[in-house]
C-alpha cells in the first residue's frame, strides 16, 4: 500500500469515523456543531484527495478501491445517526435511498470491472451534484438538533437532502440504463 497524501486523506476520512459516531453521542456543548465539523471536514478531504491523486500523479490501485469505500462509509454512517434524531417517515426513505443506490451501484460497478466494462459505469455529472447535496445537507444536519433548532436552515437542509435522494434514484437509472445493454448481451450468451 503505497502511502501518499491523497491515500492518507483517505484513510484520515476512515479513522473520522468512529470519532464522528462518538462526538454525535456524547452530550457535551456544542457536540452536534463538532461532529457537523469532523463529516464536513470528510467531505472536504473526499474531493481533495481526489484532486490530489490526479494533480500529483498519485493515482494508486489501492487509493482507488478505498476512496470509494470511505466516501460511502462516512455518508451511510451520518445517515444511520441522522435517521435516529429525525425520524420521520420522508427522512427514513430518503436516507433508506440513498444508501441502497451506493449498494446497488457499487455491486453494478464490481461487476461491470468483472466484465472489463468499468468505464461503462463511471462517476456522472448528475452523480456529482447528487453528492454535492448530500455532504452540504448532511453536514448541516448534523449541527441542528430538530427539537430545538427548529428553522429556516432546517427546512432547506431537508429539502437539499430530499432533492439528494430523488438525484440518487435518476443517477442510479443512468448507471442501469449505461449498463443495461451489456446486462442483455451476457444473458444472452448464458
Amino acid at each position: 500500500m503505497p502511502l501518499n497524501v491523497p491515500n492518507a486523506l483517505t484513510l484520515l476520512r476512515i479513522i473520522l469515523i468512529p470519532v464522528l459516531v462518538v462526538v454525535f453521542y456524547v452530550p457535551f456543548e456544542s457536540h452536534l456543531l463538532v461532529a457537523a465539523l469532523i463529516f464536513g471536514v470528510a467531505a472536504i478531504t473526499d474531493w481533495f484527495d481526489g484532486y490530489l491523486a490526479r494533480k500529483l500523479g498519485q493515482m494508486t490501485a489501492f487509493g482507488a478501491f478505498l476512496d470509494p469505500v470511505a466516501d460511502k462509509l462516512m455518508v451511510v454512517t451520518a445517515l444511520v445517526l441522522l435517521v435516529e434524531r429525525h425520524d420521520t417517515l420522508l427522512f427514513t426513505l430518503a436516507a433508506t435511498v440513498i444508501i441502497g443506490r451506493e449498494i446497488v451501484v457499487s455491486a453494478l460497478r464490481e461487476w461491470m470491472a468483472e466484465l472489463g466494462e468499468r468505464t461503462s459505469v463511471a462517476v456522472s455529472y448528475i452523480g456529482k451534484v447528487k453528492t454535492a447535496f448530500q455532504m452540504v445537507a448532511i453536514t448541516a444536519l448534523l449541527a441542528i438538533d430538530p427539537a430545538r433548532d427548529g428553522n429556516e436552515l432546517l427546512a432547506l437542509s431537508y429539502l437539499l437532502l430530499y432533492a439528494a435522494a430523488v438525484l440518487t434514484l435518476w443517477s442510479m437509472f443512468v448507471y442501469l440504463q449505461a449498463a443495461w445493454a451489456i446486462i442483455k448481451d451476457k444473458d444472452a450468451t448464458v
